[in-house]
């Protein structure tokens, strides 16, 4: 079974808007510390996969466009569980 690839801008956006029930228009391209810990825990479960991030992803992460980034860069290497 092909796993999905990684989440596009629209799509990260749309897991930031459920933290709080937003509207995809209420969501800021700075990510903070909350965000970012509920944005990791979705894309985990939503792709069955335990992130092990390094500092430097996470640092890359603090804008909505460090996140696609980063988490294109580091599903490719993720092992899926």
């Amino acid at each position: 079974m092909s796993q999905p690839g990684p989440p596009s801008r629209d799509e990260v956006i749309a897991l930031l808007a459920t933290f709080g029930d937003r509207s995809h228009d209420d969501v800021a391209e700075e990510i903070s510390s909350l965000e970012l810990t509920w944005l990791i825990t979705k894309v985990e479960q939503q792709y069955h996969v335990m992130l092990d991030l390094s500092d430097q992803a996470l640092a890359q992460m603090v804008t909505i466009s460090g996140a696609v980034t980063a988490l294109r860069d580091v599903l490719a290497g993720a092992e899926h569980v």
